[in-house]
């Protein structure tokens, strides 16, 4: 799929498992745009690659996929389509209000330094 740039999938050699690993760290009742995703993953400017990714998932899949919105907090899937109404119902439950298909990324928008992203992932900086 490409060189891989710095980020989370510098030391994944599968960018799928890049994107999923960036996805399962969204927190509960925070949302991310797919770009910042694909960033975070080390694969900038490859949003519609999370997209794609995330839809491959299996049926059951336990990665937080609904935290993942379009640009501006636009939910991207199609209007009326069960998908989106199921993204919706998810973050609501998650106390995250998607009104008119938009969600305020000022209040409800996750942003967290890559350094923390990393230590999280593979606990470097926690030698001391």
């Amino acid at each position: 799929m490409g060189t891989v740039s710095p980020g989370i999938g510098r030391s994944l050699k599968d960018p799928a498992e890049a994107i999923v690993a960036v996805v399962a760290s969204i927190p509960r009742g925070k949302v991310t745009t797919y770009g910042a995703v694909a960033t975070r993953a080390g694969l900038p400017r490859r949003a519609r690659l999370v997209g794609s990714t995330l839809s491959a998932l299996p049926a059951g899949s336990r990665v937080p996929w609904h935290r993942v919105v379009a640009a501006g907090g636009r939910i991207a899937l199609p209007a009326g389509s069960p998908a989106r109404e199921e993204q919706i119902a998810r973050l609501r439950r998650e106390g995250v209000e998607a009104g008119r298909g938009r969600i305020d990324l000022r209040r409800h928008g996750w942003q967290s330094p890559p350094d923390s992203l990393d230590r999280w992932l593979w606990q470097v900086g926690d030698e001391n």
